[in-house]
């Protein structure tokens, strides 16, 4: 995957839960469900663009805590990968998404989650079943 963007995601754990934002667009995404984040900038850290952009699309501060090991294309130009964080700062508000919701381990399968946000929900499921012990 090499020559690729990058795109972060944030899986900001919470009380053993996972947030995830359901996407408003493109029309193609709309109602479906994400980790929220977006494109590392030029001369930006994968951390700093997941710290913006959680800022700007849900009001809050995160810190990131770690990555998840997989790695899944978007289309042929770029890849993403997705963070565990925790909150540092202010409560989460959809600016840029309709909806969020707290989920659990045994409920990462209600939503409807894009494509390429799959690939982390295993690993991630072991995380939040772990926390809950």
């Amino acid at each position: 995957m090499q020559n690729r963007k990058l795109v972060v995601g944030a899986a900001v754990l919470k009380d053993g839960r996972v947030l995830a934002a359901r996407r408003t667009r493109p029309v193609e995404a709309a109602g479906r469900w994400e980790f929220p984040g977006g494109k590392v900038e030029p001369g930006e850290t994968p951390e700093a663009a997941l710290e913006r952009e959680i800022y700007e699309e849900l009001g809050c501060v995160i810190e990131v805590i770690g990555w998840l090991e997989a790695e899944a294309p978007i289309g042929e130009s770029h890849v993403l990968r997705v963070a565990t964080a925790r909150l540092a700062g202010g409560t989460p508000r959809p600016h840029e998404h309709d909806a969020i919701r707290w989920l659990a381990a045994d409920e990462l399968d209600e939503v409807d989650w894009l494509d390429p946000d799959r690939p982390f929900l295993r690993e991630l499921a072991g995380l939040l079943g772990g926390s809950e012990a």
